[in-house]
């Protein structure tokens, strides 16, 4: 009975959100809050800065681990190969099945996953792309199935939890056209194909998007094991390409603000106990990032 007047309240809450005059007002106090916060951004480099603006004009920025060179990427990369071979090919056995993450308890056994999400300087940049403090949503191990089945995030779709939203994909193994790649509309693009589909959330297929932007703008993030993705997928239009030769590995780690536009949004993908066990040696910083929700 509560999960059902959960998903109501919820359900009521997107639909509020979507009420022209209820977004300008929730967009004024957001700028508002990003333009107080300006001062308190964390200075980078200017490699970092030239990523953050890359994001900031196509919506999407490509680099590696390698190019990063964050100290903690080889243990990183090390262990999540590890972790491929324990991801079964399916779990629930139905012909719909898509993907299969990684269990709480893998992720447990697993967590320098978890904390490279919380590395300061990956911190530093999902900052100064959402000018706001910033809301560690959870970590997302994935296995996209090599299948037919198209529907949910193989579809295109814009997120809306809140106005900007940031994820850091992974890749690890190598992924061509054939492989499943992130898909997306450039941002210069995003807008207008939204404002032609009438869209405001929700999932599109390939047949309605022809119709109001040709395949030719379609953009492909190919890459080999270890290349890294920044997306800012609540600024377009994106979308896993459905993987025909192989299966696509890849981990996604999910930022917003702390104040996101569904409220409701929670994403963690570790209960609480265990995210408890998993800062113990984090900076406070860090560790704010995790329980966001008590820092609003």
């Amino acid at each position: 009975m509560y999960i059902l007047v959960q998903k109501a309240r919820n359900q009521i809450i997107r639909k509020l959100t979507q009420i022209p005059f209820v977004q300008a007002q929730y967009e004024l106090v957001y700028q508002t809050a990003v333009n107080k916060h300006l001062v308190n951004l964390p200075v980078l480099s200017t490699s970092d800065r030239t990523l953050v603006e890359t994001i900031k004009r196509d919506g999407v920025a490509i680099t590696s681990l390698s190019a990063l060179g964050i100290p903690s990427n080889p243990r990183f990369f090390q262990v999540a190969k590890k972790l491929m071979s324990e991801i079964p090919k399916s779990i629930s056995g139905q012909k719909n099945e898509f993907v299969v993450h990684a269990t709480s308890q893998q992720l447990m056994e697993h967590p320098e996953i978890f904390w490279w999400g919380l590395e300061q300087r990956l911190l530093n940049i999902v900052e100064n792309y959402l000018g706001l403090p910033v809301a560690y949503q959870g970590v997302f191990f994935r296995r996209d199935i090599a299948n037919e089945v198209a529907i949910k995030s193989r579809l295109w779709h814009i997120d809306m939890e809140d106005i900007k939203v940031l994820k850091i994909i992974v890749y690890l193994n190598d992924v061509n056209e054939d492989a499943g790649p992130f898909q997306y509309i450039p941002q210069s693009l995003t807008s207008t194909v939204a404002r032609s589909l009438k869209y405001h959330s929700g999932y599109i297929r390939d047949e309605t998007m022809q119709q109001a932007l040709s395949p030719s703008n379609w953009k492909s993030c190919t890459g080999l094991a270890g290349t890294v993705i920044f997306a800012s997928t609540a600024s377009i239009f994106h979308r896993g390409k459905i993987p025909v030769a192989d299966d696509r590995f890849t981990v996604f780690f999910d930022y917003t603000s702390r104040q996101p536009k569904q409220p409701f949004y929670n994403t963690l993908s570790l209960p609480k106990q265990n995210l408890l066990s998993l800062v113990n040696n984090l900076s406070k910083a860090q560790k704010n990032c995790v329980f966001w929700q008590q820092h609003n």
